[in-house]
C-alpha cells in the first residue's frame, strides 16, 4: 500500500544516507530462530511460553493460514487482544503473510471498533472470547451487521465458539508440509510502504488511524537499541499496552533486534507488575508514568527486583520527582523517548545520559530528524525558548490512513514538517525538554501557565502521589488553573493551604498557582496510558456548573 506521505524522493534520499533498508521485522524472527532455536523468545504472563524456533513455526503457519483463506497481500488484520503471545505471534504472521495488522487497544468497544474496522476494511480479526469478563465474540456479534466485511475471526483460548477459527488449532496444524519453503517468498512487505497501521489514545472521539513504514519503525528503534544498550540477555517486558508505544516499541519492534527476551504483562496491577517482575528476572520493564506511581505506592523492597537494570517509561509527562524514586527503589536508570503514533518518533534518552538530563528532558533528537520550535507567528525561536516544536526526518509516520487532506492539514505542513503538538525547548546541550500540551496551556487573564511546570513542582510534595493540572474556566479571568491530585496515603491528604504554601516556596509566580484543589482516587485514563485532561476538565466544569459558579 503506498503511503500518503512519503514520496519517492523521499525513499531515494533515506536509503541514500542509509536510514532505510530492505529489512523487515519477521526478518530478525527469523534469524533468532536460527541462531537460538532454543532460547526462549516470548512469555506472557498467562503461562503461555515460546522460544525462538517454536515462535517461528507458530507465524509460518498462521501466516500459511491467512493465504489459504484467500486473504489478499495488502489487506488489513485487526489483532484486538491483551498482552498475549498470540498477539505477537499475530503480527509477526501478518508481516510473512504480506498482511498489514492493526492493534487495537482491548478496552475499545462497539463505537470505536465499527468505525476503525469499517475505515479500513478489515476482513479478519483475532480475538479472545473473555477478558475482564468481557465477551468479545459476543460484541463482534453484535457489530455483524454493520461490519460486513469481516468474514474471518480467529478466537484464542480453549473456547472457541462454532463457527470461528481457533487460534491453537491453527498454530498446531503442520501446514508448512503442505507448502515449499520459499512460499512466503512472493509476500513479502516492501519496507518503505505502508506495513502495519496504529491509532491515537483518542482523548475524545475516535481514534484516529495512522499508516506506518516498517523502514521508518526500523530505523528508529535501531537507535533505542543503542541508547538502551540491549542484547540477547535482555528480558524486556510490556507492562504498558503493547498496541500502544510505550509497551510495543521496545518489546515487538527492539527486543527482535538482539534476541532479547520479551515478556508480556497480561492484566496489569501493580502487584501483578511487581511479582511478574520478580518470577521472570524481567531486566527493562516499559511502562507508562501512571503505572509507575501506582507501583511505587505499593511495598517495592519486598520485591527480589534486583534482575532490574533500567526502566523505560512513555506515554505521558513523568516528572523529575517520580523518576528519581523510581531510579532509587528500582536501583537502576530510567530512560524515556519522545514522540507521537501521529507523527513519528522525535528523540530519545540514552542510558549513558546523567541523571538530570534522563529525568528532566526527553533526549536528543533522533538520528536523521530535523528539530524547530516556533512561536504563535510560525517564528523560529532561538535556543533555549519555549514554543511549539516541530520535526521532519526518516522517523515520521505515513499519515493519516488514505487521508492526505487530513494529513497534510492536521499533521504535516507542505514541507513535511510535523508537530506532536507539544511546547518544548532545545537546552543549551542539545536536549529536547518538554514544557506541556500546547492544548493543555491555560491562559489566566492573558498570561499563559504552563501545566507541567506546576506538576512537576507540586510532584515532590510528599503527600502527592499524582497531580494533573488542568484548566477550569473563570468568568472574569476566561481560566484558572485547577489541581487534580491524588494524594499518598502514608502521608495524609493534602490541604489547598499546604499546596499554597508549598508551591510559593519554590518561588513560582502568584498568577500560576492553582486556585482550586480537588483530591481524587485515580485518574480518567486515555486508552489506559495517559492521563485524559479533557476529562478532568469537562469534571471541574461540571462542578462548576453545580456551585452556581457558571452559568
Amino acid at each position: 500500500m503506498i503511503p500518503v506521505k512519503y514520496s519517492q524522493q523521499d525513499v531515494e534520499e533515506y536509503r541514500a544516507r542509509g536510514y532505510w533498508t530492505d529489512q523487515i521485522f519477521s526478518d530478525f524472527w527469523e534469524k533468532n530462530a536460527q541462531d537460538y532455536p532454543d532460547k526462549e523468545a516470548l512469555i506472557d504472563s498467562n503461562g503461555s511460553r515460546l522460544t525462538w524456533r517454536q515462535a517461528k513455526i507458530q507465524s509460518d503457519r498462521l501466516a500459511l493460514k491467512f493465504i489459504e483463506l484467500n486473504i489478499p497481500k495488502d489487506a488489513r488484520v485487526v489483532i484486538n487482544l491483551p498482552n498475549s503471545v498470540e498477539g505477537f505471534i499475530s503480527r509477526v504472521a501478518c508481516e510473512k503473510a504480506g498482511i498489514i495488522s492493526m492493534t487495537l487497544m482491548h478496552t475499545l468497544r462497539h463505537k470505536e471498533l465499527q468505525e476503525i474496522i469499517g475505515l479500513i476494511e478489515a476482513t479478519t480479526v483475532i480475538i479472545p472470547r473473555n477478558f475482564r469478563k468481557f465477551d468479545y465474540y459476543e460484541m463482534y456479534q453484535e457489530l455483524k451487521g454493520s461490519l460486513p466485511l469481516v468474514k474471518n475471526i480467529f478466537v484464542i483460548g480453549s473456547d472457541v465458539p462454532e463457527g470461528t477459527i481457533s487460534f491453537e488449532a491453527t498454530v498446531q496444524t503442520p501446514l508448512e508440509e503442505k507448502y515449499p519453503q520459499s512460499y512466503l517468498t512472493d509476500r513479502r512487505l516492501d519496507p518503505t510502504q505502508v506495513g502495519f497501521l496504529t491509532t491515537t489514545t483518542g482523548t475524545t472521539g475516535v481514534p484516529k488511524v495512522v499508516e506506518q513504514s516498517l523502514a521508518a519503525r526500523l530505523w528508529s528503534t535501531k537507535t533505542h537499541v543503542k541508547n538502551w544498550k540491549l542484547s540477547s540477555d535482555d528480558v524486556v517486558c510490556a507492562v504498558a499496552p503493547a498496541a500502544g508505544a510505550a509497551g510495543g516499541t521496545p518489546t515487538y519492534f527492539a527486543a527482535p533486534q538482539v534476541a532479547a527476551k520479551i515478556a508480556l504483562l497480561c492484566d496489569y496491577s501493580a502487584t501483578n507488575a511487581l511479582e511478574f517482575f520478580e518470577k521472570e528476572k524481567v531486566t527493562i520493564p516499559c511502562v507508562v508514568p501512571a503505572q509507575l506511581a501506582m507501583m511505587m505506592q505499593e511495598n517495592v523492597e519486598k520485591y527480589d527486583l534486583t534482575s532490574i537494570r533500567a526502566t523505560r517509561c512513555a506515554g505521558g509527562y513523568l516528572s523529575p520527582t517520580l523518576a528519581e524514586e523510581v531510579e532509587r527503589r528500582f536501583h537502576g536508570p530510567i530512560f524515556s523517548t519522545y514522540g507521537s503514533q501521529d507523527t513519528g518518533s522525535v528523540s530519545g534518552i540514552s542510558i549513558e545520559d546523567s541523571a538530570a538530563k534522563r529525568r528532566s528532558t526527553v533526549g536528543k533528537p533522533l538520528p536523521g530528524n530535523q528539530i524547530k520550535v516556533i512561536d504563535d507567528d510560525g517564528n523560529i525561536l532561538a535556543q533555549g525558548e519555549v514554543g511549539q516544536l516541530y520535526f521532519r526526518g526518516p522517523q515520521n509516520s505515513c499519515g493519516y490512513y488514505r487521508d492526505p487532506v487530513k494529513t497534510f492539514s492536521e499533521a504535516y505542513d507542505s514541507e513535511g514538517w510535523a508537530t506532536p503538538g507539544d511546547l518544548a525547548k532545545i537546552d543549551d546541550d542539545g536536549y529536547v525538554m518538554i514544557a506541556g500540551r500546547k492544548k493543555d496551556i491555560i491562559i489566566r487573564g492573558g498570561q499563559n501557565i504552563y501545566p507541567g511546570e506546576i506538576e512537576n513542582a507540586l510532584m515532590a510534595h510528599s503527600k502527592v502521589s499524582n497531580v494533573a493540572i488542568v484548566a477550569m474556566p473563570d468568568k472574569i479571568m476566561g481560566e484558572k488553573a485547577c489541581a487534580f491530585v491524588i494524594p499518598n496515603q502514608a502521608e495524609g491528604v493534602l490541604t489547598f493551604e499546604e499546596m499554597i504554601s508549598y508551591l510559593s516556596s519554590k518561588k513560582l509566580a502568584k498568577y500560576k498557582l492553582p486556585e482550586r484543589l480537588e483530591i481524587v482516587d485515580t485518574f480518567p485514563l486515555a486508552s489506559e496510558s495517559k492521563i485524559n485532561k479533557v476529562g478532568l476538565r469537562e469534571i471541574i466544569t461540571a462542578k462548576l456548573k453545580e456551585e452556581g459558579k457558571l452559568a
